[in-house]
This record gives C-alpha cells, sequence and structure tokens, in this order.
C-alpha cells in the first residue's frame, strides 16, 4: 500500500508531502525536480520496512531513540506490507501507474549530514529503496494499492 508521497521542487529545498499526484513518462511526479532530468530515476521509491531497518540499525549504534521522518531519505513514494523486489527490470504498479526498477537507489552523503551513519544503515540489502522510470503515467493517491507485475531473480553482489 501506498502510505507516502513527497516531492521538492528544487535542490537542498525540504520535501513536500501530499495526498495525490501525477506521475508522467515525461516528468516523473509532477512538481519534483528530478523526474524530467534522469529517466532513469524519474520516481523513488522506499519500504517503510526497509527505512525502520536502517533506524534500528542506527539505534544499535547511538544511545539515543531515532524516530526520523522518512521524508530525510527523500524518496517520492514510500510503501508499507509489500517487499520490494531487489532486482533490475522488476515492474510495479502503483495505482494505474506502472514503474520500471532501473537500479538500487544508493543513499548518497546528504543521509550523513541529516544523521551520522544514516547513509551505512541505508546501503545493505536495497534499504536505500529503488530507482525507477515510469512505463504507464496516471494519477496516484495515498493508500493506493502497489503490486509487483514482473520480478525477475535478485542478484546480490559476491566478494571474491
Amino acid at each position: 500500500m501506498l502510505i507516502g508521497i513527497a516531492r521538492r521542487s528544487d535542490r537542498y529545498v525540504p520535501m513536500e508531502t501530499i495526498a495525490s499526484g501525477l506521475i508522467t513518462t515525461e516528468a516523473g511526479l509532477k512538481g519534483d525536480h528530478k523526474g524530467s532530468k534522469f529517466a532513469k530515476r524519474q520516481i523513488t521509491i522506499m519500504a517503510i520496512e526497509d527505512w525502520h531497518a536502517a533506524l534500528v540499525d542506527l539505534a544499535l549504534t547511538s544511545e539515543l531513540s531515532l524516530d526520523l521522518p522518512w521524508t530525510v531519505r527523500r524518496a517520492n513514494l514510500l510503501t508499507q506490507g509489500l517487499r520490494l523486489p531487489r532486482a533490475r527490470g522488476a515492474i510495479l504498479r502503483v495505482g494505474d501507474v506502472e514503474l520500471k526498477v532501473e537500479a538500487q537507489l544508493l543513499p548518497c552523503s546528504r543521509m550523513d549530514q541529516a544523521y551520522n551513519g544514516l547513509r551505512k544503515a541505508l546501503h545493505p540489502n536495497w534499504r536505500g529503496g529503488l530507482a525507477c522510470s515510469v512505463s504507464n503515467g496516471g494519477v496516484i493517491s495515498l493508500q493506493d494499492e502497489v503490486i509487483v507485475l514482473h520480478h525477475p531473480p535478485e542478484r546480490t553482489r559476491q566478494l571474491p
């Protein structure tokens, strides 16, 4: 289920949460500055379960109770109750919108600016989310169903 939608109009501005939004094949989420710039990163999506796992890891390394909002991650969509595929080429449907997974969304140094160690906590097992292109656009809203239409085999990197 879709439990969060967020966008930002420019670099270095806070994320704006919205209840619904238009997603297009040309520009990603309307009002988000990145969708039209990066064809393979028009929409970013993360699972709340992965966000919580990262926060648990952070809490284990600090003496603080962490309650960082998911928008710190700067993802466009937040899901709940579905393990997101960890494979390029997977196809997701959010409401009437279809998204193709292009890559693992790797956390950047800005995560450590938000909270020291967050970048490392988001890195394992695709916790940082997915970078997607838009195959079919449409309007999405909170509470929309999120389903995996195509799930290629997952690949993990093995160290030599």
